[in-house]
Formats: structure tokens, sequence, C-alpha cells
């Protein structure tokens, strides 16, 4: 369910491959995975080992995965998935195309990555192509894990978000840390128009410290004047200050890294 202010893209995540979510967001200058990619991989990177395997929330169709372990931008996977080329085929042969894409562009720290989503069909094309080596279709908000989502959890070292937030609530967390058996890092891009106070208390009960980024970068731009407006309402409600940001045409994210 898609957050009270803003507009629906719920339609692009139960599409057979990732065409629709690229040609949906890009007017809109979605950037939050690019933010995103040189973060997870430097803490990636500090994982040490039986602790190499990142678990990307709310994953859709892979596109943090995607980041993370190959040698390609969020602009290239854009241009990658826009083009006339891609229009032309089907899920099957995009799906080929794919897999020898992200082959050839496999980084050598490559992590083992888990992804979690609600959407059957975004994890299902990650993992045919090879972005996931695990994927789970499960609600955590309304369901504990299953038993088979339990043991490949053992050996995570990093929890990643980017747009989950404002869908999640603290059930989801301390279900994944009971799951687990300790708490881990989590790193997660929050919109400054979402209270994150819930989630960092659970994460702060479990003995992680939650850093709050000082700064802030775009997330896309707004859809619609209505749009701004009520981002622009509740970044000042929340104390927070939209001059430059919100103001100015966009959404905007913070990292909080509990570890």
């Amino acid at each position: 369910m898609t957050p009270v202010g803003m507009t629906s893209f719920d339609d692009v995540y139960a599409l057979p491959d990732p065409r629709g979510y690229f040609t949906a967001l890009g007017p809109y200058e979605y950037q939050t995975p690019g933010h995103a990619q040189p973060v997870f991989r430097a803490l990636a990177a500090e994982l040490g080992p039986g602790r190499r395997t990142v678990l990307d929330v709310c994953c859709s169709y892979g596109i943090n995965s995607a980041l993370l372990n190959h040698d390609v931008t969020l602009d290239e996977l854009f241009a990658h998935y826009t083009s006339a080329r891609a229009a032309e085929l089907t899920t099957a042969e995009l799906a080929d195309r794919d897999r020898d894409f992200y082959a050839v562009r496999r980084r050598p720290d490559a992590t083992r990555a888990i992804g979690i989503d609600v959407s059957r069909p975004a994890l299902d094309y990650a993992l045919a192509v090879g972005l996931l080596d695990e994927g789970h279709c499960v609600d955590l908000e309304h369901t504990e894990p299953e038993e088979r989502l339990r043991g490949s959890l053992a050996g995570t070292g990093l929890i990643t978000v980017t747009g989950g937030t404002s869908f999640l609530t603290e059930r989801t967390f301390a279900r994944l840390f009971t799951a687990i058996g300790h708490p881990v890092p989590v790193a997660a891009f929050v919109l400054r128009t979402h209270d994150y106070g819930a989630i960092s208390g659970c994460l702060e009960s479990y003995g992680l410290t939650v850093e709050r980024a000082a700064t802030t970068q775009p997330q896309r731009r707004f859809t619609d004047p209505r749009e701004q407006e009520r981002a622009v309402a509740t970044v000042t409600a929340f104390g927070e200050d939209p001059a430059g940001k919100e103001s100015a045409g966009y959404f905007h994210t913070r990292l909080h890294l509990a570890r």
C-alpha cells in the first residue's frame, strides 16, 4: 500500500520484468538505489567470513543487488531497460539477454544476495537472471518467517533497504532479527516524509546504535503539485526545512545506519 500523500507506482512491481518499473520511474528521475550503491558496497566490504550475505528488504526486481554485485550504474540500468532493443523482446528473451548482461559485469567481490518482497513476479525475475541467490515472497509485517527463510538468514551480515521503510514498521525488523538469531547492521535510506522513530527504537532495543546522516539525497521528482505540497507540509511538521529539497521539487531521503 502506498503511503498517504504519495502517487502510487504499485502496478510496476507486479509486471513480469523490470521494463515497466524503469519506464514509469525514469521521467521522475528516481535516484535512491544509485545513491545507495557506494554505501552498500562499502558496508559489504566490511563483512567477515560467515557473514557474507546481504539481505535486501523490499527488493523488487533486485535492483540493489544488481548495483551491489555488478559493474553497472543506475543510469545504465535505466538506459538498458528503456531502450528500443529491450522493447522488442519478450520477457523470456529479455531474461536471456540479462543473464549475459549481468554475468559479464559480475564483480569479483560479489556477496551472496537474498531478497524479500511481496511481489512474486519481481522476485522470480531477479532469481531468473541471477541477481538474487534466494528470493522469499513474504510480508513480514503480518507473517512470521517460515523455516526456509530462517535457515537462509543464518549468514546474513547486512540488511539493506532503499524504498521499503515507508511501508514497514518495527515488526518486520524484530522478526528478521529473531530469525537471524542476532542483530546485524541495517542500512536504510528513509524518506524525510516518513517517521523512522519506531523502527530506530526497535533496532536500538537490540543493542544497535542508529546513525542519522547529516546530508540528504534526492529520491525522485514529484508527480504533481499536490504531491509536493503534502511533502512540504509533512517535513515541516517533522521539524525539517524543505528549502532546496522538497520545495525545489524532489522527495529527499536520508541514510539511517544502525550498527
